[in-house]
């Protein structure tokens, strides 16, 4: 899910090349189902109840714009997929996900072909607005399953509706589920099966007169009757909901408890996620040592043990820190909460020229910068998309968290504040989110008030009702990010962990020995920047790791790792954190911290600012926008730090 494999286009999204073919998605020849619905409609849940671990997640051809394809495992050893489209409130095209769900349906996306079935879910607790999108989709005449999901929360407060009256009103079936518990499900199998072998599996409906797309106030009063005709009930507004609110979106309360609540995430990552890595560390160092016995004393075990093992090795050891960042997210995500976070942050947003749209893209960059880029489609207003594309990189990335944790447990001891609420480690990680976030919102500042100027937009958000998150759903979203860090780590890393070994083993000595490190060719290239970076308080082999990270951020721990594996400091006891703190000041390594925070190293990311602007200009711009920005807040930073602190 690109440059940060610890991504997510939302927090379920993994990214990965864009098929150029249908066959190269595997589907030329099978049959397609696709799945639409509104935004909060339960699709993500009822997609992975369905489909379990056969799954992917692709870019359209052509298009930046992601899709998860899933296996559905039919009757009779059948197989057909299941194409999760953006969630959209209705197909006129007005952003870039409506068109996109418009021509899969449509058949007219290169490399899809045309869905042999579809299924429409729909939120019955909300079911006036949602019921909406049924006509357009209704109307394309495709086989269609309208599902109407959160069943049992409709059951739950007072409200109900018959669904075969429903159906003969759309002309289509209805299934009545609750994908979060698993209820009507089988209906759903009995339409999959129906649809994908040939057979009937629902009786012929009449065809109904659906109102004209463009007409919205007839769509509307259209929604409303067929409701009504299929004694539709609406269920009262949760309590629970309506209690909850008056105190998370309370204009003191709630920012108080959403600082409180990612206070919690960052000692969480610290607490739990780090004696989790020590764990890790471990058993890869226990692995490491096992494997360099049976191997002969030469360049081959150098490169399988210092420059892969340890390389390699020194970024997995974060993996659990990650996860735990991903798991507070899903549990945010699921439950509702993070719905109210965008409309308490869309009051800041608003005195920087930003509207409310653009706090999801830039909520997702925290888990990678790419597929938040991809998300500023929905946001209409074209000038307002490019300023949040332009800030959506200062969003602290998983794949910062490697580097911020390294140099944190390295250089700042833990010690107790606020009465042992948070410790000083949680507190330096949530100081540089704060710094990235600063940085975001000030250059959105100067940019809206300058050459992207434009008038305030309206901010719609649906507030769905909260739900207690499922232990399958993150289940699911924990699994997805460990295979794409994982994948992510058996590629990109590994394939820059080889080439740095190898240019710093060579030019290679008669006797098989690789030559000094710091006359190795990495190392002539890292004393060459060295005059550059040595105000910012950083050696050559930092600058190496500066180069490596271009490709990705994270990078930059296995380049070290491999390094100092490679002089054998890596083997001491405290490791890696150990040959650091020896080799860095602390105003060098706080220095680090802050150009890393700043600094655009991320080739795939403008790659997909490029893409999305359809110029370089944008792309280049920011490129040396933050990294000049980085530079002198580097700077800065070594010289009060260094003289502060002795």
């Amino acid at each position: 899910m690109s440059d940060c494999g610890n991504c997510p286009a939302n927090s379920n999204v993994l990214i990965a090349p864009p098929p150029a073919t249908a066959a190269a998605n595997g589907i030329a020849r099978s049959h397609v189902v696709a799945l639409v619905g509104p935004p909060n409609s339960g699709k993500t849940t009822l997609f992975n109840r369905l489909t379990g671990l056969r799954q992917k997640v692709a870019n359209f051809p052509g298009v930046t714009v992601e899709h998860h394809l899933g296996k559905l495992a039919l009757q009779n050893g059948r197989e057909a997929y299941l194409v999760d489209l953006p969630g959209v409130y209705s197909l006129t095209a007005r952003s870039e996900d409506e068109r996109v769900t418009r021509d899969v349906l449509a058949g007219e996306m290169k490399g899809i072909p045309k869905p042999d079935a579809v299924l429409l879910i729909l939120d019955c607790t909300n079911l006036a607005r949602h019921l909406l999108l049924a006509a357009p989709v209704l109307s394309l005449g495709l086989p269609t399953l309208v599902i109407l999901n959160m069943a049992d929360d409709l059951r739950n407060r007072g409200g109900e509706i018959d669904a075969g009256s429903l159906g003969s009103e759309l002309g289509a079936p209805v299934a009545l589920i609750s994908a979060a518990k698993g209820e009507g499900l089988d209906k759903v199998w009995q339409f999959l099966n129906g649809t994908t072998l040939g057979a009937v599996s629902e009786p012929a409906f009449k065809r109904v007169e659906l109102p004209v797309l463009n007409d919205i106030p007839q769509c509307h009063k259209w929604a409303t009757n067929v409701g009504k005709k299929a004694d539709y009930h609406a269920p009262a507004p949760p309590h629970w909901t309506r209690r909850l609110d008056s105190i998370f979106l309370h204009p003191i309360a709630g920012p108080l408890i959403f600082l409180a609540v990612v206070i919690a995430v960052f000692q969480s990552i610290f607490y739990i996620g780090n004696p989790l890595g020590d764990a890790l560390k471990d058993v890869l160092e226990g692995g490491g040592n096992k494997l360099a016995v049976f191997l002969p004393d030469n360049w081959i075990r150098s490169l399988l043990i210092d420059g892969i093992w340890k390389g390699v090795g020194s970024v997995l050891v974060f993996l659990p820190q990650i996860l735990m960042l991903f798991l507070f997210i899903g549990l945010l995500e699921d439950s509702g909460y993070l719905a109210r976070a965008a409309l308490i942050a869309d009051r800041t947003m608003s005195r920087f020229g930003l509207q409310g749209k653009a706090f999801i893209p830039l909520l997702s960059a925290y888990s990678c910068a790419v597929p938040a880029i991809m998300a500023t489609r929905t946001i209409e207003n074209k000038r307002d998309r490019i300023a949040t594309i332009m800030i959506a990189p200062f969003m602290t990335c998983s794949a910062r968290i490697p580097v911020y944790t390294l140099i944190i447990a390295a250089f700042i001891p833990e010690q107790k504040l606020i009465g042992g609420l948070l410790g000083t480690q949680a507190a330096a990680m949530l100081g540089l989110y704060v710094l990235g976030f600063i940085a975001a919102i000030l250059t959105a500042r100067v940019l809206k008030s300058t050459i992207l100027k434009s008038g305030r937009s309206t901010f719609m958000l649906e507030m769905p009702s909260y739900r207690w998150p499922t232990v399958r759903s993150l289940a699911l979203r924990l699994y997805d990010r460990t295979m794409v860090f994982l994948k992510r780590a058996g590629t990109l890393i590994l394939l820059v962990q080889i080439v740095l070994w190898l240019f710093l083993f060579l030019p290679a000595q008669h006797n098989g020995k690789g030559a000094p490190i710091e006359h190795s060719i990495a190392g002539s290239v890292g004393h060459a920047i060295e005059p550059v970076i040595k105000p910012l308080g950083f050696n050559w082999k930092v600058g190496i790791g500066l180069i490596a990270s271009l490709a990705a951020r994270e990078v930059i721990v296995g380049t070290l790792g491999t390094i100092y594996g490679v002089e054998g400091e890596g083997e001491s006891a405290a490791g890696l954190r150990k040959a650091i703190r020896a080799d860095l000041s602390p105003g060098g390594a706080c220095a680090l911290l802050v150009f890393f925070a700043f600094a655009l190293q991320c080739m795939s990311t403008l790659a997909v600012v490029k893409r999305e602007t359809g110029t370089w200009a944008w792309p280049v711009g920011q490129f040396v926008y933050m990294g000049l920005l980085a530079y002198v807040c580097a700077f800065i930073t070594n010289v009060i730090v260094s003289r502060i602190w002795v």
